[in-house]
């Protein structure tokens, strides 16, 4: 345990973006499962609109520095392929 006041800071800070992260990943976890379970089913119209919101999730996790932004790029192309393979 930190003796220190700044130390002590630290780790509530750490604490603090920890639990951002986390909730910001689950968010973006249940976005690409919902797209990719409208890509099983073949539903066009639900994996667009899917596809959408997982990219807005990945763009903004990337924003805050959750994700790289080269693997958000990695992920979003992966799924737009997987989107016009269903087309």
């Amino acid at each position: 345990m930190a003796n220190i006041k700044s130390a002590k800071k630290r780790i509530k800070v750490i604490d603090k973006k920890t639990a951002r992260n986390i909730r910001v990943r689950n968010h973006v976890k249940d976005a690409e499962k919902a797209f990719l379970a409208a890509v099983e089913a073949g539903n066009v119209e639900e994996a667009e609109k899917a596809f959408k919101h997982a990219e807005k999730k990945l763009m903004q996790a990337a924003a805050k520095g959750t994700y790289h932004k080269n693997t958000v790029s990695r992920k979003v192309g992966r799924f737009e392929r997987k989107l016009n393979a269903i087309k």
